[in-house]
């Protein structure tokens, strides 16, 4: 093993209710729909990519105007998250640490731009990590950024963490052990390995 790349939503942090809040406000004042954005919604949503998971909020609108619309979310979303932070899971900078010691560390996940950077801001947890990419960057599946991730830092035997059977299936399409985050927003089906917390992952690796 040469590395281990980890999503962010339902495996770093939880930042649903945040999110709902901005979702909620964009969608309110910039169209005529009465439809109101949970933040449970929202964990059965993240880890898709972002233009699945607008067409699901709103399908009855046209993709290009879904697209304007998700733009001005993630403007509200980053205001909001500046304001009020996701909420880490418990350990996670000591497992980040531990863990850092051993293997370089990476994230790919199927967030806009900028999300990953705000998460390090916000978290100050940049500092355990050697890269990172998302879909917001490469317009790819998942499993596509995974190997983009992987070619660009010469990784050829990582593992991923993440929460979903979207992870699993992006795990499947790299060809690379995947590990479920059971304390996250989903789950999978024959993962490689379970973990309950994120400091599990010490003992694991």
């Amino acid at each position: 093993m040469d590395g281990i790349i980890f999503d962010v939503d339902g495996t770093l942090w939880n930042s649903t209710d945040v999110v709902a809040v901005a979702y909620n406000r964009t969608i309110r004042e910039e169209t005529a729909f009465d439809r109101v954005v949970t933040a449970d919604d929202l964990k059965k949503l993240f880890g898709k990519p972002m233009d699945e998971i607008f067409a699901t909020l709103l399908p009855d609108l046209p993709a290009c105007r879904r697209g304007e619309i998700s733009e001005k979310c993630f403007a509200q979303e980053h205001i909001e998250l500046e304001k009020t932070p996701g909420t880490v899971y418990e350990g996670l900078e000591e497992t980040l640490k531990a863990l850092s010691e051993k293997y370089p560390l990476y994230i790919v996940s199927n967030c806009q731009r900028e999300y990953i950077e705000l998460f390090f801001e916000k978290t100050g947890l940049g500092k355990y990590f050697k890269g990172h990419l998302c879909f917001g960057e490469t317009g790819t599946s998942k499993g596509q950024t995974i190997l983009r991730l992987m070619r660009e830092h010469n990784l050829t035997s990582p593992v991923y963490v993440g929460d979903t059977q979207g992870d699993a299936d992006a795990c499947k399409e790299a060809r690379i052990p995947f590990v479920l985050a059971e304390y996250g927003f989903g789950d999978a089906e024959n993962p490689s390995f379970r973990v309950k917390r994120l400091p599990d992952l010490v003992n694991l690796f």
